[in-house]
């Protein structure tokens, strides 16, 4: 069947650009969400806030996006398979560290997240990073093997499963 403009085509991924995109993901057409490389560095901007997505399959983050947002909070995302965040995001420290105690991450309650890939300096400035109930988790890789990555580089790290 040809393609016609009265038919709406599926894009299971939604782009974001800006935080205010997020608020028009539609759950309907969207199975996953990609935050563009540099994106979502105003100081002045809301704070990053997935808990109203809980249907997305795949959250990935570009390098550089959201140094002010000192919380990044996954909790209850049922659907979540994979969480991929780039370089030196989610820190104000860029290719450094340091440790903030206000600055914290939690994973927790995702069932089927089965991939966590986080770049090199990303949450360098994080000084908590729990991890609790993902029992589908396979793949783990934080930072890059033999290379200075300084992820959660002053964090306590908590993995826990409900079944231990």
């Amino acid at each position: 069947m040809e393609k016609h403009p009265s038919i709406p085509i599926h894009n299971p991924e939604a782009n974001v650009r800006s935080i205010h995109d997020i608020d028009f993901i539609d759950s309907e057409e969207t199975d996953a969400v990609v935050v563009d490389h540099g994106c979502c560095n105003d100081k002045d901007q809301p704070r990053l806030k997935l808990s109203g997505l809980d249907w997305i399959r795949s959250f990935t983050v570009g390098s550089c996006c959201f140094m002010y947002d000192g919380v990044l909070n996954l909790e209850g995302m049922s659907c979540l398979e994979s969480l991929v965040i780039g370089d030196n995001s989610f820190t104000k420290k860029r290719q450094s560290f340091d440790d903030d105690p206000e600055r914290r991450f939690y994973l927790k309650n995702c069932p089927k997240l089965r991939e966590l890939k986080i770049g090199c300096y990303a949450f360098s400035d994080y000084s908590m990073c729990e991890i609790e109930n993902v029992d589908a988790l396979e793949v783990v890789e934080i930072g890059e093997l033999n290379q200075r990555s300084c992820n959660f580089y002053y964090a306590s790290l908590e993995l826990k499963s409900g079944s231990l």
